[in-house]
């Protein structure tokens, strides 16, 4: 049996909060409808009183409509009883203790240790995720549900088995709480508010239809909206009340959940999985999106797990990661050393706590694992192979394939993958410096006055330096915001120290000036390097290039954000297409952007025919671009949108900021290499002279 673990006074008070804020809901909701029945039963009483006064055609249609208003009212208020959801299984295969007995086993002895009980069906899933679900309707507030486990592969291919044990007994944690009934009412809570603002397309085509059989039913159908609009005023204020403090629950049920796991396996097997999971689900993603740049070639994955597991090893390697049981061992040092920020805000929405919070949390508990060996959770499996095929044809079986498909094997993948990230990526030898910054200093600057090895100018310290900068940055923009009240808090920490919100504006001028020195010692940092490879480039009796790329480089950084404000100047223009918009307002709003249209082409032509973009511009871009900038494109006829010349015009665009950004990386990335080859073709030390 688990150890036992007892609710903490915050997770308490918070569980109070939440049934508080479902009761003030209630509450509230039940008064409104009362009211409404209130109100139905006057404007029918009212409507068969109008008509017995004086009955004709004008007091009956009178008659009628003022008893459908409050009828109206009722429906609106009601209608989210009949609606029910049923989650989706279409993406996800169900397993039976037959086919997966040591799966089961191992669920069957979580259930028992944790104290719940056993899910209704187990299926497995593509995803780098496990969690429960159920079907839910407004029934099942009130009705016993059975939960079912959803398993995904994602992530059984990347946690041992001691792992997916702590991994689950956190998932069944959550049901061994009452509180998840809790999370059952906000959930359905949620429902309602969602059905009254939102979903109202059958009831908006119900009252329209009403309205049309008669011009005065239409005048109750109006006030009708009106009243329901004031309601849908009250319900997004319920809303906010509802769900911040079930998100202040939802991040201690977390904590609770997890310290029910670290109970049953110890902390370390679900601190090890947390660290590894935005690696997992990286490395997820960035298949995904390899295979989606291969629809167009008619390629899909041989076995998509294979190739996840390739991309993991792959970038673990590249970052020297560590390796137990043959994945990566991530610590939490590494996975926040670029995080800067000592800007410290609770976010009121966040449904889970961070990472460092849970593992933080976790070690506190002092729950130490038996020590058994391990093993990937894959070998939990008969044949986990054949169970990845499938999910791998299932993931694949929805895309439209011009024509039949080919498929790729994981050796082949990963081979083309490495190749694609040394293309889009930056030497090691630069640490990382140049990845989320651009070299910015004086091309005239004086060289520097004492002697720098090349390691220095590319040490940690230097690249602590640019995200530290970063982190400044992005921190004086949250301030602002939260000086402004764009963000709704009235308190922050920073730096360990507690501030008002008044006391933003004087912390945004204190952080401006940090901001100003660390930026001056990376611009020198910048100017120390470019001497240091012009002395490389002199030494080795090289053209004098350097200085022509990087100048090229500036002249470019200058222009990139005109040329790209006409992408977001056409994108911010075209928003008018996405809302109701008078016919009048439509074709004014497209005169306006036939000038931005004009510059665009211009634009295109410039990029589709600039040498460093010779070998990236595919076929399908280019037909694209040809096709938008043959002819003067229509989007409007007078009574609809000419939906293919508007897609027309949105792929150009697209692509147009696509080659725009890739121009400015592959400048960058010839300058960078360009530095790379003076290095490699060096092959004595070199440290810049002294210049008095």
């Amino acid at each position: 049996m688990k150890k036992e673990v007892q609710l903490s006074k915050e997770f308490k008070n918070q569980a109070a909060k939440s049934i508080f804020a479902i009761c003030f809901f209630v509450l509230t909701y039940l008064i409104i409808l009362l009211l409404a029945l209130v109100l139905t039963g006057l404007s029918v009483a009212g409507g068969f009183s109008l008509i017995a006064l004086k009955p004709n055609f004008l007091t009956i249609a009178l008659g009628i409509g003022l008893a459908s208003l409050g009828i109206l009212i009722v429906a609106f208020l009601l209608k989210f009883i009949f609606k029910s959801h049923k989650a989706d299984r279409s993406h996800l295969i169900e397993i039976k203790e037959s086919q997966e007995p040591e799966l089961f086993q191992m669920i069957r002895d979580l259930v028992l240790e944790v104290g719940t009980t056993f899910p209704k069906k187990v299926y497995l899933s593509s995803e780098v995720n496990a969690a429960v679900f159920y079907d839910s309707s407004f029934w099942s507030m009130f009705l016993p549900i059975k939960k079912n486990l959803q398993i995904g592969l994602g992530l059984v291919n990347t946690v041992t088995k001691e792992e997916l044990r702590a991994i689950l007994a956190h998932e069944f944690g959550h049901f061994s709480q009452r509180t998840m009934k809790v999370g059952s009412y906000v959930y359905n809570v949620n429902q309602v508010i969602f059905n009254m603002l939102y979903d109202n397309e059958s009831y908006d085509n119900l009252i329209q239809k009403w309205a049309s059989i008669s011009g005065y039913f239409s005048i109750f159908v109006i006030l009708a909206v009106k009243i329901n609009q004031g309601i849908q005023w009250i319900l997004r204020k319920l809303y906010g009340v509802v769900n911040k403090s079930y998100m202040a629950l939802s991040r201690e049920m977390e904590f609770h959940a997890d310290e029910i796991a670290a109970s049953v396996t110890g902390y370390e097997p679900l601190k090890k999985s947390l660290l590894r999971m935005p690696l997992a689900d990286n490395s997820f993603s960035n298949v995904l999106s390899y295979y989606n740049t291969k629809v167009s070639e008619n390629i899909m994955s041989e076995n998509i797990y294979n190739d996840q597991s390739s991309v993991i090893h792959f970038l673990a390697e590249t970052n020297n990661l560590p390796f137990t049981n043959g994945l990566p061992d991530i610590a939490i040092e590494e996975q926040s050393k670029f995080d800067k920020s000592k800007l410290g805000i609770k976010d009121q929405w966040a449904s889970h706590p961070s990472t460092n919070d849970r593992i933080e949390r976790l070690e506190k508990t002092g729950f130490l694992s038996p020590g058994h060996a391990d093993m990937p959770a894959n070998e939990l499996f008969k044949d986990i192979t054949a169970l990845q095929k499938q999910l791998t044809n299932k993931l694949f079986e929805n895309v439209s394939y011009p024509e039949d498909t080919m498929v790729m094997s994981s050796d082949q993948f990963i081979e083309e993958y490495k190749q694609q990230v040394q293309l889009n990526s930056f030497a090691k030898i630069y640490n990382g410096y140049y990845d989320n910054k651009n070299p910015i200093f004086d091309l005239n600057g004086n060289p520097a006055e004492s002697k720098i090895d090349f390691n220095e100018l590319y040490s940690d310290e230097k690249v602590d330096l640019v995200y530290s900068s970063i982190a400044l940055q992005n921190d004086m923009e949250t301030l602002k915001n939260i000086a402004n009240k764009s963000f709704p808090i009235k308190s922050f920490d920073y730096d360990g120290f507690r501030y008002e919100r008044k006391d933003a504006d004087s912390l945004i001028e204190k952080l401006k000036s940090e901001l100003d020195i660390i930026n001056a010692r990376i611009e020198k940092n910048d100017s120390d390097i470019y001497h240091h490879f012009t002395e490389i480039e002199t030494r080795l009796n090289k053209p004098q290039l350097l200085k022509s790329i990087y100048n090229d480089f500036f002249t470019f950084d200058k222009i990139f954000d005109t040329k790209y404000d006409l992408y977001i100047k056409l994108l911010n223009g075209l928003q008018f297409v996405n809302v109701s918009t008078p016919f009048d307002q439509i074709a004014s709003n497209l005169n306006c952007i036939n000038p931005i249209e004009r510059e665009l082409k211009q634009e295109i032509h410039l990029l589709m025919s600039d040498p460093v973009l010779a070998t990236e511009i595919t076929q399908d871009i280019r037909h694209s671009l040809e096709e938008y900038t043959s002819k003067e494109w229509e989007y409007f006829n007078g009574a609809n949108y000419l939906d293919g010349n508007l897609n027309i015009l949105y792929t150009a665009m697209h692509n147009y900021a696509f080659l725009l950004s890739r121009k400015y990386f592959l400048m960058k990335k010839a300058l960078l290499t360009y530095q790379e080859e003076l290095m490699k073709n060096h092959t004595t030390p070199v440290v810049t002279e002294n210049f008095a």
